[in-house]
């Protein structure tokens, strides 16, 4: 039997857009996902903040066998979108197991970080 290749369900649970950049490189954030599956992958993510209710539901669609990075100053529902330079988490949950990453170019000092790392996934 073959051994299943992620999972439904990733938590991330530091998020923040920097709110400046300097030089050529724009500061952002992305949600990089892999399907390894014939099946398209239907996600839905949801932004919870510290202190306002989550931006619940926001529908992405992922092709079997592709990858998509998310930028996530993309994400928005009902007119809410992320706001820049507020601490926020993601929640990703899909229909078929898929593997989640998280990374994060922060320009605002003129030596660049590039931060990455896996999210963390529930047992299905």
């Amino acid at each position: 039997m073959p051994k299943q290749k992620g999972e439904t369900h990733w938590i991330i649970p530091d998020g923040y857009i920097p709110p400046l950049s300097t030089g050529e490189l724009l500061s952002h954030e992305s949600i990089c996902v892999l399907n390894c599956y014939e099946e398209e992958a239907l996600l839905s993510i949801t932004i919870y903040f510290e202190d306002e209710p989550p931006i619940e539901q926001i529908s992405v669609t992922l092709p079997g066998k592709r990858t998509k990075h998310i930028r996530t100053s993309s994400l928005a529902r009902d007119g809410r979108a992320i706001p820049i330079g507020v601490p926020y988490a993601i929640e990703v949950e899909s229909n078929v197991p898929v593997i989640v990453q998280y990374s994060r170019l922060d320009s605002t000092q003129a030596a660049n970080a590039l931060m990455s790392t896996m999210a963390y996934p529930l047992p299905s």
